[in-house]
């Protein structure tokens, strides 16, 4: 098994339009998700994310620090994953309910590496 993030990009105002019983539905909607991917050993965690944040950037002693929100797409989420391969986890983040509630939503599916081939260097895996 391999490990994917899934990050999930949303206009930053994407659900204001939801009515509070949409917003409702959205949430249960979510836990559905989340639930049905702890029972199939699927998923290693999730977490919205704030909409506020910095964005750092340039070289030590040359920072920059402005807002990251400079486009009205942000990461509003990420859902850590195992699945066989690219494709499974394509399939999960095709079940996300972004796609039902948010017509701009979009999830990026990357593969996390654990380890670096060159060197066999395996990252901290920080359980």
């Amino acid at each position: 098994m391999k490990e994917f993030m899934l990050l999930i990009r949303n206009e930053s105002e994407g659900k204001a339009s939801l009515s509070p019983e949409q917003q409702q539905q959205f949430l249960n909607a979510c836990m559905v998700y989340i639930q049905d991917l702890i029972k199939n050993g699927k998923l290693k965690g999730a977490q919205p994310l704030v909409r506020d944040g910095r964005m750092i950037s340039g070289k030590p002693g040359a920072f920059k620090d402005g807002p990251y929100n400079e486009s009205k797409e942000i990461i509003v989420g990420y859902y850590h994953i195992i699945a066989k391969d690219l494709d499974e986890a394509i399939t999960i983040a095709k079940g996300n309910p972004e796609f039902s509630f948010n017509k701009g939503a979009k999830i990026e599916v990357r593969p996390i590496k654990t380890a670096e081939e060159s060197t066999s260097f395996v990252y901290p895996r920080g359980e």
